[in-house]
């Protein structure tokens, strides 16, 4: 089913990780840095991309969970102070741009369509990946993780974005690859499409029951210029 229907949307809201961006390498990489840099025992790069989406402080959790069967809380700080640290140092070592990423946003821009960024990655952080990479001038606004006093899957970073931009659920779209998005989108009321190469914490992305699943972003241009002509 298309889902899409870009010619009603004046906003689009999209998760960064697992999304635009493929990061779960420099996550990997700064992870296990921090980990050293502790005495800590190393996790693999496959670990990581099944534990990430939930914002950096669930990550740690999940990696002291991994290593010791429970959470001490002074652990859990240093980690996190740690990783924020060491990641923030060097954002965009291996991390690239999806295929299809920028073409649709480009063609989303030359339909003047507002887009924003919605992530649970902190908003510096996040702030910084799309600096470097050149996504930054797409992009009306970015909500983190820890912009708000909720995150996805709560329903508020949505309606926040929405109350910014002055649109209605059924003008908005959101785009991401996990359960949280759909979720989030789900409680905010509006239409959420996924792509199928993301992360979605090991889970596969059909469980969530999803509107619609695609491989590339650029599938949606296609949709669009088909129905445009229709």
């Amino acid at each position: 089913m298309a889902v899409a229907q870009l010619q009603h949307r004046s906003l689009i809201l999209f998760d960064l990780d697992g999304t635009l961006v493929d990061s779960a390498a420099d996550l990997y990489r700064a992870m296990n840095l921090s980990l050293k840099e502790l005495n800590l025992a190393l996790v693999t790069e496959q670990q990581i991309r099944a534990w990430v989406g939930k914002g950096a402080a669930k990550l740690c959790e999940t990696v002291l969970e991994y290593l010791f069967d429970e959470v001490n809380p002074h652990q859990l700080e240093q980690l996190l102070n740690t990783f924020v640290k060491v990641y923030a140092q060097e954002l965009c070592v291996n991390t690239t741009v999806y295929s299809g990423v920028l073409a649709f946003l480009d063609y989303c821009q030359t339909q003047q369509i507002s887009m924003a960024c919605v992530t649970n990655k902190p908003e510096r952080l996040a702030k910084g990946i799309l600096d470097v990479l050149a996504l930054s001038s797409y992009f009306e606004m970015v909500v983190g993780g820890d912009s708000l006093a909720e995150r996805k899957p709560h329903p508020l970073p949505l309606l926040y974005c929405m109350q910014q931009q002055n649109t209605t659920a059924s003008e908005t779209l959101m785009i991401g690859d996990s359960s949280n998005d759909v979720e989030a989108a789900r409680r905010a009321g509006i239409d959420c499409i996924v792509v199928s190469y993301g992360y979605n914490h090991g889970e596969n992305i059909y469980d969530c029951q999803p509107q619609q699943v695609v491989d590339s972003l650029a599938e949606l241009i296609e949709e669009d210029l088909v129905r445009r002509r229709a």
